[in-house]
């Protein structure tokens, strides 16, 4: 739900290096993709290139690995460097320096055969070979126009999207509860791994926050936030909250591509490029050049498909195994009135302690007990705990504070 950036799940600042005398070339894509047409989720011909090339990010490349290519015909990789030993979340001071070397060599060689090519001055080898290679792309022989401005590098996220398909089992199962139960495609519940790699702790540098990676105005719109609870830190209600707003931007788009972009980038700019080119979610993407419709909302909705297509498939993509979490087993209610947490404590005789660490979505004044929960805020409880006062006959007193528990996810 951040626009424009993803933070830590998108690029690695243009950091990066200066080509050698001879390019290496990777293959264009490493793992073939699906063929089936789904008419909710299209994947036209134009965006297969997109759809390629994020699912070797996901699935291919790792963190060790940095591809150096065009932001607009992704089918175009120049490279992809293998950064020294040793490998972490961050980089050192050695990988930096490589990158930015390798980054400047190629961005001016790029720049060299755009000068070369527009002047008809010839070509040595080393830039035919580059020039050749721009036009057997997607873009053909008009992409070396602007190539070196269009250079950007991609950090393989293969270790962080495992790690996010594991996560998912904790999640899938109650997730596809939440947009079935909504009406709405069950494989909405596959957008986390394109915002956070179901990482609740997520945070963006423009304030995107959460799982769902909400942004504070659209979060007041589709969940609670206030004083005592963002539910942005729930993973559940903020799934919720991601229902409602995809429902309402189906609604006014017509289009589950148009709509999904407009996680990203509004229902409002979505709009705008439906009003020139209708639903076709291929030529909005190459061809859109609204305001702030830029490399990640271009790419949104392929980096969903990809997504989705491995997480459909994850023994084909991840042939080593997936280590899935177990499904959420805790109970659900949902507060009727506004009540200190610790009138929630006592009346279900769960330790306080124990019940804030189960709410992630409470604030430290609500779970302190300064401040009230609102009512409509869900509460997590330890499994059984409403079977066990139901035995102790005290459940009818536990819920005259609430509605109806929230059933089980199925």
């Amino acid at each position: 739900m951040r626009r424009p950036l993803r933070g830590f799940l998108t690029t690695l600042t243009l950091l990066v290096l200066a080509a050698c005398a001879t390019q290496t070339v990777p293959p264009k894509a490493q793992i073939s993709g699906e063929t089936s047409y789904d008419p909710q989720f299209p994947a036209p011909p134009e965006l297969q290139p997109q759809i390629a090339f994020w699912r070797n990010v996901y699935a291919s490349w790792g963190r060790g690995q940095v591809a150096l290519h065009d932001d607009r015909y992704m089918d175009l990789i120049y490279d992809v460097i293998t950064l020294p030993e040793p490998v972490g979340e961050g980089y050192t001071s050695e990988q930096k320096a490589l990158l930015k070397a390798r980054f400047d060599g190629l961005e001016e060689q790029l720049r060299q055969v755009e000068r070369k090519v527009a002047t008809q001055a010839p070509l040595n080898p080393s830039e035919q070979a580059l020039a050749t290679r721009i036009q057997a792309s997607s873009g053909g022989p008009a992409a070396i126009s602007g190539a070196s401005e269009r250079l950007r590098s991609q950090r393989g996220l293969r270790e962080r999207f495992k790690r996010g398909l594991e996560i998912s089992g904790r999640y899938d199962a109650a997730f596809r509860q939440v947009f079935r139960e909504a009406g709405l495609p069950e494989d909405l519940a596959y957008l986390p791994h394109v915002e956070s790699s179901f990482q609740n702790h997520a945070a963006s540098s423009v304030g995107a926050v959460g799982m769902w990676q909400f942004m504070p105005a659209t979060a007041r719109q589709f969940m609670i936030m206030n004083a005592a609870v963002d539910e942005r830190l729930d993973p559940v209600a903020s799934a919720q909250g991601a229902a409602r707003y995809l429902g309402n931007a189906h609604e006014r788009l017509g289009s589950w591509p148009l709509a999904i972009t407009s996680y990203n980038h509004g229902v409002g700019g979505m709009r705008r490029a439906q009003s020139t080119y209708g639903n076709d979610i291929g030529r909005i993407v190459q061809q859109h050049s609204g305001s702030g419709f830029g490399f990640a909302s271009r790419n949104f909705y392929t980096e969903f498909l990809a997504a989705r297509e491995i997480a459909r498939n994850p023994q084909r993509f991840f042939p080593e195994g997936v280590a899935f979490e177990p499904p959420l087993n805790l109970d659900r209610v949902r507060l009727r009135q506004s009540v200190p947490a610790t009138t929630v404590a006592s009346y279900y005789q769960v330790n306080l302690s124990e019940l804030n660490s189960l709410n992630r979505a409470w604030k430290p004044a609500a779970k302190s007990a300064s401040i009230p929960l609102p009512a409509g805020v869900m509460v997590w409880l330890p499994n059984g705990t409403l079977t066990r006062l139901a035995q102790r006959g005290s459940v009818e007193r536990a819920l005259a504070l609430l509605a109806d528990p929230v059933p089980a996810t199925r």
